[in-house]
């Protein structure tokens, strides 16, 4: 049977496909593409799970803790008792030395002075009369007109009437004393912390008026254990942070150093002077630091992407796109930043992998996402 022309044609198109579909089958075979597809893909890193390692100042020492309390603070008593007749300050408010804070009623010590005053008045009087018969015996004595023992008795008189009133006038000085400790002023500068009286109360002597705090400079009182008592010693500087002040540091100095050791826990107590620049720490919260007795500065890496489980510490860094194991050799650690020294096995600038990044097997190729390649690049 002989084929026309329109099915010879058809089948000359249908032997070209199929030609072309088998080269083009086996031009993939031998592409660089297929070579690729079996060459691990690179893991992306995120800024999270990376650190560059920089040289950084470092400060190790005794870890330290306590409640900071203004350095400076006065509980404000009554001295004479009596119904406070009117307060002047409240809690929060800023009192000068000598500032008045409260009144007691004085009507009694008012009229203890009065008669104290009448006492020395009468006392100075007898003292004046006794001394002008002093005088005028001493005179008839000259002129013999009365024996020695007349003018001996005068004499005694005076100092009889002398002592009675240097004791009024003294009598009378502890009443104006005692008056004067009616009206309540403020023993400093500073703050008032707490009002516990109102106008009315009854107070006896010693009954609680005022907390009045200086809030310049604060103080916490510490422990540091006996045996690293040989990196503390007096003006060493104390890092802290503030519970209340997330992300700031603090650093004060220590100012007393106790020459006695508990002999219950071995420990020896130190107060540390934190100044309080404008007043931005209140007393009451808790402070958590170390002191710092050995500073300088080196290359230091986060101890978190540090794996000490092993015999020898060791770090996961990035090394030419590629995951590489570094032994390294540690210094000292700085509590306050979480950071450790790096002695050998990693340079500055080197980035090394934190978190779950350490696990990543050494040789795996890894790529750092654009975020954390601008995380490195700022300063």
């Amino acid at each position: 049977m002989t084929r026309t022309n329109s099915e010879a044609r058809r089948a000359i198109t249908t032997t070209a496909m199929l030609a072309f579909a088998l080269i083009a089958v086996a031009g993939c075979k031998n592409t660089p593409a297929g070579k690729a597809a079996t060459t691990p893909p690179a893991m992306l890193v995120g800024p999270e799970n990376i650190a560059v390692v920089k040289g950084e100042q470092l400060r190790s020492g005794p870890a330290i803790s306590g409640t900071l309390q203004p350095e400076e603070q006065a509980n404000v008593r009554a001295e004479v008792g009596g119904t406070i007749l009117q307060t002047y300050a409240e809690a929060g408010q800023h009192v000068s030395r000598g500032q008045t804070l409260a009144r007691i009623d004085d009507a009694t010590l008012q009229e203890a002075v009065l008669s104290a005053q009448a006492a020395a008045t009468t006392a100075q009087n007898t003292v004046d009369l006794d001394k002008r018969q002093v005088d005028r015996n001493t005179a008839l004595l000259k002129a013999g007109a009365i024996a020695d023992r007349d003018l001996e008795m005068s004499q005694n008189q005076l100092s009889a009437a002398q002592a009675q009133l240097a004791n009024a006038k003294s009598m009378l000085a502890n009443a104006n004393k005692q008056l004067s400790k009616a009206t309540v002023v403020a023993p400093f500068s500073g703050i008032v912390s707490a009002r516990q009286v109102s106008a009315g109360d009854v107070l006896q002597p010693g009954g609680a008026l005022y907390v009045i705090v200086n809030p310049a400079t604060m103080r916490l009182e510490a422990s540091v254990p006996a045996d690293q008592l040989s990196a503390v010693h007096l003006g060493a500087p104390v890092d802290f942070t503030v519970n209340g002040y997330p992300n700031r540091a603090f650093t004060g100095h220590i100012t007393n150093i106790n020459p006695v050791a508990d002999p219950a826990t071995r420990q020896v107590r130190i107060i540390v002077s934190l100044p309080n620049e404008n007043n931005a720490l209140v007393g009451g919260l808790f402070a958590d630091g170390h002191v710092a007795s050995e500073v300088r500065r080196a290359p230091v890496v986060p101890t978190a992407a540090v794996d000490e489980t092993g015999l020898k510490p060791f770090v996961m860094l990035i090394k030419n796109g590629l995951v590489t194991k570094a032994e390294v050799e540690l210094g000292i650690r700085d509590a306050a930043t979480e950071t450790v020294e790096i002695k050998s096995g990693v340079q500055p600038g080197d980035t090394i992998l934190l978190g779950a990044a350490r696990g990543i097997s050494e040789k795996t190729p890894v790529k750092v996402s654009a975020i954390a390649a601008d995380t490195e690049r700022k300063p």
